[in-house]
């Protein structure tokens, strides 16, 4: 039972060991976490989101405290937990927890920041010298991202590019300064892939198998893909695919508007998403004007986005930002080339043939606009009708591995880099 500002609110604790496993805990409290969302619900967000997340976060620093088995490093994620590296460090400083752990907080994406009215501070039952310009204090609210930033230990982010660019007011969404004022930026580390499920052989998902040395399987995945959502049957013709978000940030109106340049070329296009109503009656539009090149599905399922991913013959990403991306590291596995703006880690993980012709896997492309997208697609038609040089792209893009361990790796080097003294 844990103070909520005014209430006293109960959860229970489970918890899930396995042999040779790390032991997982969840937080049993249906009040607030027995929902159909996560965050929001048909568009719009709880009206009690800074009850749910604040509760959250007070829940893992009771749990990180009184476990039998000392606790080493606190690792956040995301405005939802960005209070907890606060939490733990005033229970330290005013509360008497002595060796207490270190904390690390991972930036997936800046721009979504927890803001709540100033009042919502109470919840947290902390005094007021933390609702301050330095501390949690942003406009006159309570920001939960900025929290994490200003006191977690050690920060990182989903890639080296958007580590650098979230310091920037461009794309640091008003927290830019925060971060510049740190004496430590933070690293970029690229996430991994589960290759375990997002594999070309034995894939549930697929069809067909096959692999850098035989592939005829994607050929024959590509011909089942285009028979299933109504396309003509042609693997001459080079196949575009996107699973996604139907968002501005995923870029979606340079997508449309590239592809209305595009599409009297030879060439189809399969989109699989949700999100905006604008853009998702946009994309059916543009499948019922061009029945025989577009076919747009709206929703997601997690088999047909494996068989987009695999039967596609490229992928467009054209993000406005990316902190990581993981639809292009998808893209690469299955030997579908990667169509992307040069930002965050579509940067990082994808490498155009202008950069390095010996290890090129993917298609870039810089300036955020249709035409510049555009350009990007009519290289790709070039590249297509170039068997050999194709064959280089996909081989190269197949043999790239992202692998969580080497991401782990990194992780326990950022833990280590806390000084001892910061921690107790």
């Amino acid at each position: 039972t844990l103070p909520l500002g005014a209430r006293h609110i109960r959860a229970e604790v489970w918890s899930l060991e396995k042999a040779a496993s790390p032991a997982i805990y969840f937080i049993h409290q249906p009040e607030f976490y027995q929902r159909a969302g996560l965050y929001q619900e048909k568009g719009a967000d709880y009206p009690d989101n800074a009850e749910r997340f604040i509760f959250f976060s007070k829940c893992v620093v009771f749990l990180a405290r009184n476990l039998a088995e000392p606790i080493d490093v606190v690792h956040a994620h995301d405005w939802q937990t960005g209070l907890v590296p606060l939490l733990i460090r005033h229970q330290q400083r005013w509360e008497g927890w002595r060796n207490a752990p270190s904390t690390c907080f991972t930036i997936h994406n800046i721009i979504y920041q927890g803001i709540f009215p100033g009042a919502k501070y109470s919840l947290t039952n902390l005094p007021p010298d933390y609702f301050r310009p330095d501390g949690v204090e942003f406009y006159g609210n309570l920001n939960c991202m900025k929290a994490g930033l200003c006191y977690a230990q050690a920060l990182t982010t989903v890639s080296p590019r958007y580590a650098q660019e979230i310091t920037t007011r461009e794309l640091g969404g008003g927290l830019d300064g925060v971060l510049r004022s740190r004496r430590d930026p933070p690293v970029g580390i690229v996430n991994g892939v589960d290759y375990s499920e997002w594999k070309t052989n034995h894939n549930p998902h697929l069809r067909f198998t096959y692999g850098p040395g035989r592939m005829e399987g994607k050929t024959a995945e590509k011909l089942a893909l285009q028979r299933e959502l109504g396309l003509p049957v042609n693997a001459e013709v080079p196949l575009f695919g996107n699973v996604g978000r139907l968002a501005e940030q995923k870029g979606i109106d340079i997508l449309l508007g590239a592809l209305e340049e595009m599409l009297a070329a030879p060439m189809q296009f399969i989109s699989l998403g949700r999100g905006q109503p604008h853009y998702e009656g946009a994309l059916m539009d543009l499948a019922r004007r061009y029945p025989d090149k577009v076919a747009a599905r709206i929703g997601y399922e997690e088999e047909l986005s494996h068989r987009i991913e695999a039967g596609s013959d490229f992928f467009l990403m054209p993000s406005r930002y990316e902190p990581c991306g993981l639809n292009q590291l998808y893209s690469l596995r299955y030997g579908t080339i990667p169509i992307v703006r040069a930002t965050g880690g579509l940067d990082d993980t994808v490498v155009d043939i202008a950069e390095a012709p010996e290890r090129a896997d993917g298609i870039k492309f810089n300036e955020y606009s249709a035409r510049a997208l555009a350009k990007a697609i009519r290289k790709a038609l070039v590249l297509y009708q170039e068997p050999a040089l194709m064959r280089h792209f996909i081989q190269n893009a197949m043999a790239v591995e992202f692998l969580w361990q080497d991401t782990a790796a990194q992780y326990i080097k950022v833990y280590q880099r806390i000084p001892r003294s910061e921690r107790e």
